[in-house]
């Protein structure tokens, strides 16, 4: 669907469309969170989806890694799901969940994977280089280790 682009809307409203546009469209799509029903959650962006898609909206106890296990697993018998996680600094307490799984499943089914598998096969170096107050060390040649 094309947006008129002169129509001033906010990110709010922008996610909320496109949510009811999808939960519409697919019939068997459910949203997980925290604190989505009846209130629409913290940011409102559920207001009035519990009424409108009565039995698809979850809510979810203070469980970040369960919320996308939920999702993951709804996703993996057939229905589309939508994992909400309130705010991005809770996205490490579910990490597992979206990098070594949702990420990697089609990956280790039907005999795909390769190699050592595919949760066994990661460079994630550059990802805790990029966390502040973390610091990475990474020989880059064999005597490096060693101090030699």
């Amino acid at each position: 669907m094309s947006m008129p682009t002169d129509r001033e809307i906010t990110f709010r409203d922008a996610i909320r469309e496109a949510l009811a546009e999808e939960m519409l469209s697919q019939p068997g799509m459910i949203i997980i969170s925290e604190d989505i029903t009846p209130g629409g959650g913290t940011f409102g962006i559920h207001a009035g989806f519990a009424e409108r898609f009565a039995g698809r909206m979850f809510e979810a106890p203070i469980s970040e890694a369960s919320i996308v296990g939920v999702a993951l697993g709804a996703a993996m018998t057939g229905g589309p799901a939508v994992a909400e996680i309130m705010y991005s600094d809770f996205m490490t307490v579910c990490m597992d969940g979206i990098v070594n799984q949702a990420a990697k499943i089609r990956y280790m089914t039907g005999g795909q994977a390769r190699g050592i598998a595919a949760q066994h096969s990661q460079s994630l170096e550059a990802w805790f280089a990029h966390i502040p107050g973390l610091r990475v060390a990474m020989p880059s040649t064999p005597r490096m280790p060693r101090g030699c």
